[in-house]
Order: structure tokens, then C-alpha cells, then sequence
């Protein structure tokens, strides 16, 4: 088994999640000053800054490394931009960790921030025939809800979820975010409140789904050498990566696709896309499921963290409702997810969300959750996906 080639996280910062009806810049300019200070470097020392990318504020957006280097104040640094839909933090992140490993980038800014209209996301304008999101919306009419709604269906099919189940899930996110600082929604609930709420998409009521936010993560990376020379205490370090693709044929339907590929004369492969996510993070890091301390998961619904407990490899298939149950995934129980309050408590400020769930993990393993605190958190994982196949996970270590 290979060394993990390991990274150092000098410092974190957010912008708090909310509707504040601003550019985007300003939310990742304050997370990237609140990164700077707490790893205690100066904005001149970053050479590489990694934007992860929005649609949103026009031209800008699309180029967000430069967008946020100029808003900072531009140095000469070297830049990347990423857009990866959801994935767009994972994917600054490996941008990030490759020229720090690759000896090209010695201190690294990772940010990204967004601001959303109101409402459910809309289809981005044009008329793309060949794109699945494009069609998905103007052939089908399927909003994300619709989706996430189908997915929590299928799993009460096949495993026997209940309406409570799916509600327990927010009921325990929002007391996890009850005690976040940055999170939009800091307030507890009941089952029967969640319950109560509208019905969105059956069999998912509209606490049970997550917002769209304004919000901004960030990130300052360095090489463990840089880190130890300036004696970051304690250390936590980024050991794996994952972005993979599915593997041909997808045999389950994935946002925002509306047909499966076809496994007529392909056989299928060993396991599906979000899995295949996760076991590649912990091919990479030399580690399994038992080693894990936390996660941080993608809970666009409340039956889609259930669905990640058995991809994360926490439970087997169809054990997760028994896992959430038993109060495994609470902090205080054996395996917490979503410490954070996840998007239950945050909503979705997209190109920000794979990198908050670092921030978070951060957090964690440093002893700094107030009100939250995992004990003796050693390893966390975060999942995450993005439309069009693109996968995202972190493994750190302290």
C-alpha cells in the first residue's frame, strides 16, 4: 500500500449561508480573508488561487479564480477555475492539491461562493438540445425536487422507508445546525413540524428538502512542509481526492438524466456511480469505512443521506434507516453525519458546498465545533456529487 500524498488545510473561512441578494464575490472575498487569518498568512504569500465556478452574476462567474484573485487583489499568482455543477469545490480542491504535490504551488487559496435566485433552480437559459439538464426541464418539467422526490420513493420500494424515517433525518440535522454559526436555518424541529410542513414532491414535505442559498467556503492549502515549518498546530491534512465517472452502463438514473444506459450487451459494472465515489477515496487514502470518524454528505433530501450511509459503506444496503435509528449518525453516536447541519441547516450555495464540508470537517477534527464537537474526531469524509457525472469526495486526517 502507497504513502497517502497528503496536503496541508492551514486555514478555513464562510461567509454565513443566508438570502443576502449580493454578488457572489463578496461572499468568497470574506471567506477567503477569513481563511487567510486563521492560517496566519499574508495574501501575497498565496501563489495559486483555485476558483470554483457559479452561473450566476453573469460573465464574471465563470471565471471565478480570476474573478476572486482580482477582488483580492491581484498578485501574479497562478489561477485555475472549475465548474463541475455541485463538484465545482472538489474539483478546486485537486486542482489545488495536484501543483502543491506537483511542486508548482506552495500556498493555495480554494474558494468559491454563490447567490441563487429564488425559488427551486430553474434551467439556464439557450436552447442546448444535447444537454440532459436543458432537456430534462423542457421535456419533462422535472424541477430537482421532483427528482429527489422519485429517489425517496424507490427507497421506501425497496426498503421499507417510512415518512418518519426521512423526517428524522432533518429533525437531526437542524439540531446538529442549530449550533452552526454559518448555517441559514438555526433553529430545531419536531418530526410532526416536519411532517406538517407543505408537501413538495410525495413523499417529501418542504422542510425535508433543501433551500437555495447565498453563501462562500475557503480554503488555504499548503505543502505538510510549509506547514510544519510554520508550526500549524494541530495538523490536518487532505489524504485523498475522489472525482471520478460513472462506469458504463448506469443502470440508475441520475440527475438530470430521465433514461438509463443500457446494459443489454454491456455487462454491469461492480457498483454504481455514488459507491464507485467513495471507493476510490478509500483506495487512494489506504483506509476503509471503520476507520472514519464523521461524514459530511450531499442531503439535497432528507432520503438521499439515508441512501449515502449505504454508498459511504457505514451500513449495508438497506440497514440505514436501522443505522439512523439507533442514533449512529448524531453527534455523541458512532458514525455522526452531517455535524455541520448539512443542507438541511445551509441550503445549496453550489460552487461552496464541497469545500463548506471540508471547512466543516476542519473544524471537527481541529476540536473547534462549538456546540457540536465530535470527541476524538480523527478522520472525516465528505460526498458530494455534480450534474453530469462528476464525483466529489475529500478524506482528511489529523
Amino acid at each position: 500500500m502507497t504513502e497517502p500524498k497528503r496536503v496541508a488545510v492551514l486555514g478555513v473561512g464562510m461567509h454565513p449561508w443566508g438570502k443576502w441578494g449580493r454578488n457572489f464575490v463578496e461572499y468568497g472575498v470574506a471567506a477567503a480573508r477569513a481563511a487567510l487569518e486563521d492560517a496566519g498568512v499574508a495574501w501575497p504569500q498565496v501563489d495559486l488561487v483555485a476558483g470554483a465556478d457559479t452561473i450566476r452574476n453573469g460573465y464574471p462567474g465563470f471565471i471565478a479564480g480570476a474573478t476572486f484573485a482580482q477582488a483580492l487583489g491581484f498578485t501574479g499568482s497562478r489561477v485555475s477555475s472549475s465548474y463541475a455543477a455541485c463538484a465545482s469545490g472538489a474539483q478546486a480542491i485537486a486542482n489545488a492539491r495536484a501543483q502543491i504535490l506537483a511542486g508548482l504551488s506552495e500556498v493555495a487559496l480554494v474558494v468559491g461562493a454563490d447567490t441563487t435566485p429564488k425559488g427551486f433552480f430553474a434551467p439556464v437559459g439557450g436552447n442546448r438540445t444535447d444537454d440532459p439538464d436543458w432537456l430534462r426541464f423542457h421535456l419533462l418539467g422535472a424541477t430537482n425536487p421532483t427528482y429527489f422526490g422519485l429517489y425517496a420513493r424507490r427507497r421506501m420500494e425497496r426498503f421499507g422507508s417510512t415518512a418518519e424515517d426521512f423526517a428524522s433525518v432533518k429533525v437531526k440535522n437542524a439540531r446538529h445546525g442549530a449550533a452552526n454559526p454559518n448555517a441559514r436555518y438555526r433553529k430545531q424541529v419536531t418530526i410532526e413540524e416536519v411532517l406538517a410542513s407543505p408537501m413538495v414532491a410525495d413523499p417529501l414535505h418542504l422542510q425535508e428538502i433543501c433551500a437555495t442559498s447565498d453563501g462562500g467556503a475557503a480554503l488555504i492549502l499548503s505543502s505538510v512542509e510549509f506547514a510544519k515549518a510554520h508550526g500549524i498546530k494541530p495538523l490536518v491534512t487532505i489524504d485523498a481526492v475522489s472525482t471520478v465517472t460513472p462506469v458504463y452502463p448506469n443502470t440508475t438514473i441520475e440527475m438530470p438524466n430521465f433514461a438509463t444506459d443500457s446494459s443489454a450487451a454491456v455487462p454491469l459494472p461492480k457498483m454504481g456511480f455514488r459507491p464507485s465515489i467513495t471507493a476510490a477515496i478509500y483506495e487512494e487514502a489506504g483506509i476503509g469505512p471503520k476507520d472514519l470518524s464523521m461524514a459530511e454528505v450531499y442531503d439535497l433530501s432528507t432520503a438521499l443521506e439515508l441512501d449515502w450511509y449505504e454508498d459511504l459503506g457505514l451500513c449495508g444496503e438497506g440497514e440505514a434507516e436501522q443505522l439512523l435509528r439507533s442514533g449512529a449518525t448524531t453527534v455523541g453516536g458512532r458514525i455522526p453525519v452531517n455535524p455541520s447541519g448539512g443542507l438541511a441547516s445551509f441550503g445549496e450555495a453550489i460552487p461552496a458546498q464541497a469545500i463548506a464540508q471540508v471547512v466543516e470537517s476542519v473544524l471537527q477534527l481541529r476540536g473547534e465545533a462549538h456546540g457540536r464537537q465530535i470527541e476524538g474526531a480523527r478522520v472525516a469524509i465528505t460526498a458530494n456529487q455534480g450534474l453530469f457525472g462528476h464525483g466529489s469526495s475529500v478524506l482528511l486526517r489529523r
